[in-house]
């Protein structure tokens, strides 16, 4: 396991792409998914990522696990960072509203720094970073409103147990990605393979094989879906748990709901309310805190390989 190092600006500049991209993502499933279905939208999208990354993994070097611990691990890491969040945030959507999810998935920081505190040596809680994952996870709420805060529990207690569950999951996968010694793309490439070759498989078994082309809009937002919010950002995620660690790169989540409505805004001329632009100083300052709370070692003393 590569020690980690204080994110410089170009690292908090690649995880604000990082937000955008997954931000972004959820305009795209809005238009694909009526035609294509949750789990063929998973698998779809999760392949044609596997293909944006397969040029580059090639130039790159393709890099296989070594044992069949590692395999294990990749495929663990695989299930628990692509398949099983795809799905159980999917079908939480199907009940409960994308503020309340946002909520839930707002807790993900808190559970990183947690995990990460107890299983590596060199991610430890501190008070800047507590700050900086309070900060963020205030500009969570107060972009979706304090009375999300109500709507917890009562009749929709399993598809929010449900979310909860695809946040834990991605805990755990970000643990488990710094200690796989694989270079980003070529783990990206791999983890999104993995992914494909469970996914369609299972997507042909539960809702049987697509019988109908979608539309050119859907088409595009699939391919969008893939090559992006999937593909690149995989490789950015993998890179920058590696490099600055997991618990700073969970911030990236509090950021989701602040840049989906900042795109709604200047992509659809939705209304923007001013909680918007406190929340998005609230992710900020709480990103500001948890650079700051990092590691002091240098960059090229523990640079990751590429």
């Amino acid at each position: 396991m590569k020690a980690i190092t204080k994110a410089s600006s170009g690292d908090m500049a690649l995880l604000i792409l990082v937000a955008v991209m997954w931000a972004s993502a959820f305009t795209a499933i809005k238009v694909a998914v009526p035609e294509v279905g949750p789990i063929w939208l998973a698998a779809i999208r999760v392949a044609i990522g596997a293909l944006a990354l397969a040029p580059y993994a090639l130039i790159k070097g393709l890099v296989f696990p070594g044992t069949i611990a590692v395999w294990l691990l990749v495929v663990i890491m695989t299930l628990l960072n692509v398949v099983f969040p795809f799905f159980l945030i999917s079908w939480a959507e199907l009940t409960i509203d994308a503020g309340v999810t946002s909520l839930l998935m707002g807790v993900g920081p808190f559970l990183a720094l947690t995990a990460s505190h107890i299983f590596t040596t060199d991610d430890k809680i501190n008070r800047r970073k507590a700050l900086g994952v309070a900060l963020g996870f205030t500009g969570v709420v107060t972009i979706v409103g304090w009375d999300a805060l109500n709507q917890l529990g009562g009749n929709h207690m399993l598809a929010q147990l449900s979310a909860m569950g695809g946040c834990v999951c991605y805990v755990i996968a970000g643990i488990l990605i710094r200690r796989i010694d694989i270079p980003p793309i070529p783990l990206a490439f791999l983890a999104l393979l993995i992914g494909t070759v469970i996914l369609i498989p299972l997507a042909t078994v539960t809702d049987g094989m697509l019988t109908t082309l979608p539309s050119g809009t859907a088409l595009w937002a699939l391919l969008y879906l893939g090559v992006f919010p999937t593909g690149i950002a995989y490789i950015l995620r993998f890179h920058l748990i590696n490099k600055v660690g997991y618990s700073t790169f969970s911030m990236s989540v509090n950021m989701i709901p602040v840049f989906g409505i900042l795109m709604g805004f200047l992509l659809l001329g939705e209304q923007l309310r001013p909680q918007v632009l406190i929340a998005l100083i609230l992710v900020l300052l709480g990103l500001h805190f948890m650079r700051s709370g990092g590691p002091q070692t240098s960059v090229s003393a523990n640079k990751p390989a590429e």
